[in-house]
């Protein structure tokens, strides 16, 4: 048996597992296309152990003494009971799964395999696994007789294999997705186990392992073949939203269900260029504005449109069309902007048709004062004087609560020292003083942030007097900021009330500044409460604010 062989078939089977091991090899440089990284792993390590399975085969043939042949087909056994275990860590990552990076099943899948190679390399001592003859026909080589074991392990193997194609199958008909080609690959890796039996059972073939030209297949076929639509099903997976899979010169290729659900056209538009089939979801594409409205029966919904390519930008395979349903995002924005103008036109009414026949009342007073020849220290005039201010200050305050409780939708980047600080500048603080404990930045709209530290500072100086101190500092146990003095304090009976649009304990106060503070809480989604300093003063506690990192 030292000569090689010079049939023609045991060419062709050489050239054929040659080319199976090749191709392996050769697919391990598509994988950069896979973002995935468990996926990529999974399907690398697949296609390597399914190249050196092939490869063994290989040297089982090609070698010229019996004992090698014996190693090399030794090795093959081992490597291809490890594509076992790299099919199902492709199979479980490619699905969302975590069963590859469970301990218990790692180790049970350790265990097993250490159980059977050792029942494989020990073969020799029990030939229960195999039994090697040297034959002539159809060319020299080692007919392998397979035993028990060896169809135990097989049907242990292939029953693994198979819980690996129910993950991808149950993924394909979760998301709707054409299973044909599955199927298609599936049947080709299990081809090798009807060879396997015609080469035992008959002559037409030679007795010896031919699964690795099936693995090998299946491997090559993910990385190659349908890798762009494997890639697709993935991201249609993780997701419930329609999807709609392109290739690179934007024909439709696949659709979920969800997608023919929401635009019924796509039944049997595949091959259909996407500006032809769903002009207007081409145009939201194209457009600065990704909001998509669909007309639903009598109800309208709104989709958020995104595309992704597949794998990398440069592999040019095509990109996914995500929508997205926004529709209460989109009902909340409706919502803020009718109740902004409902806002605007309030404000509206007090400033013109409060605010004006004010002036006018002012005007005429002043002038029926110089006609009456009413002198300044008049106590009746002087009154009507001062509810005149009173009456102008509170329509202001009243203008100012109307806009400042409008939702904010502009947010910035803020610095809780700088605001405080600039906050405090533009108040009458006489003899007080700040002292800001700890800083955060955090989003806001700070102009409206700006007149709430402003409303607090007014609101210590009014009830803690000119040398009021006023402490600004970060809340430890939550995202939040406070605000506190070490004035008189708030009884806790009055601490539900300070909020409420007209309270007031000061003579000549409106009962507004609180309110307005509680307002701009509220427009940025904060929680506001009022509780005791540590010097028995008022603390403002503000907290639900958004961290910048």
């Amino acid at each position: 048996m030292a000569a090689v062989p010079t049939s023609p078939l045991f060419h062709l089977y050489v050239g054929t597992f040659t080319v199976a091991a090749l191709a392996c090899f050769a697919s391990l440089t598509r994988l950069h296309q896979i973002t995935d990284s468990d996926t990529r792993r999974g399907l690398w390590a697949l296609l390597l152990t399914s190249g050196s399975w092939a490869t063994a085969q290989v040297g089982f043939l090609v070698s010229p003494t019996p004992a090698l042949k014996l190693g090399w087909y030794t090795l093959g056994l081992v490597v291809g009971l490890a594509a076992v275990g790299a099919w199902l860590y492709f199979c479980s990552a490619y699905t969302g799964r975590t069963y590859h990076h469970n301990p218990t099943y790692r180790r049970l899948a350790v265990g097993v395999y250490v159980v059977l190679v050792a029942v494989k390399i020990t073969n020799p001592l029990h030939h229960e696994y195999f039994i090697t003859t040297a034959v002539t026909t159809p060319f020299p080589h080692l007919s392998v007789a397979t035993g028990p074991l060896h169809w135990t392990a097989m049907a242990f193997s292939y029953a693994l294999a198979f819980v690996g194609y129910f993950m991808l199958l149950e993924l394909f008909t979760q998301i709707d997705y054409d299973t044909r080609p599955l199927f298609a690959l599936v049947g080709i890796t299990g081809l090798p186990v009807v060879l396997d039996i015609i080469g035992y059972t008959t002559s037409y073939l030679i007795d010896i392992t031919y699964e690795p030209l099936g693995v090998a297949v299946f491997a090559v076929g993910v990385a190659f073949a349908y890798i762009d639509q494997f890639d697709a099903v993935q991201l249609a997976g993780e997701r419930d939203e329609p999807i709609i899979a392109l290739d690179a010169d934007n024909h439709i290729r696949d659709t979920n269900h969800a997608a023919r659900t929401v635009f019924p056209t796509l039944n049997g538009a595949e091959g259909a260029q996407l500006e032809q089939a769903l002009p207007h979801v081409a145009a939201c594409l194209n457009s600065d504005d990704p909001i998509l409205p669909v007309q639903q029966s009598d109800f309208t919904r709104y989709y958020r449109v995104t595309e992704t390519p597949y794998g990398t930008v440069k592999s040019g395979l095509g990109q996914t069309i995500v929508l997205t349903d926004v529709t209460e995002r989109e009902r909340y924005r409706e919502e803020l902007e009718r109740q902004n103008e409902r806002l605007d036109q309030f404000a509206s009414l007090v400033s013109h048709d409060l605010r004006n026949p004010l002036n006018v009342a002012t005007g005429q007073f002043e002038l029926l004062c110089e006609e009456l020849s009413v002198a300044e220290e008049n106590e009746h005039a002087v009154a009507v004087e001062r509810a005149f201010d009173r009456m102008d200050d509170l329509i202001g305050q009243v203008l100012t609560l109307a806009r400042e409780g409008r939702p904010v939708e502009q947010w910035d980047a803020v610095l809780l020292s700088s605001v405080a600080t600039e906050s405090w500048g533009m108040v009458e603080t006489a003899t007080a003083d700040l002292r800001v404990a700890d800083d955060v930045e955090f989003k806001a709209d700070t102009a409206r942030l700006q007149r709430l530290f402003e409303n607090l500072f007014r609101n210590a100086l009014d009830h803690g007097g000119p040398d009021v101190t006023v402490t600004v500092g970060v809340l430890p146990d939550r995202e939040g900021f406070y605000v506190a003095d070490d004035g008189p304090g708030i009884p806790l009976e009055d601490r539900d009330s300070v909020f409420e649009p007209g309270y007031t304990t000061r003579e000549g106060g409106t009962g507004f500044g609180l309110a307005i503070v509680a307002e701009i809480v509220a427009a940025h989604g904060w929680t506001v409460q009022v509780t005791e300093s540590d010097t028995g003063g008022a603390r403002f506690e503000i907290f639900g604010i958004e961290t910048v990192a």
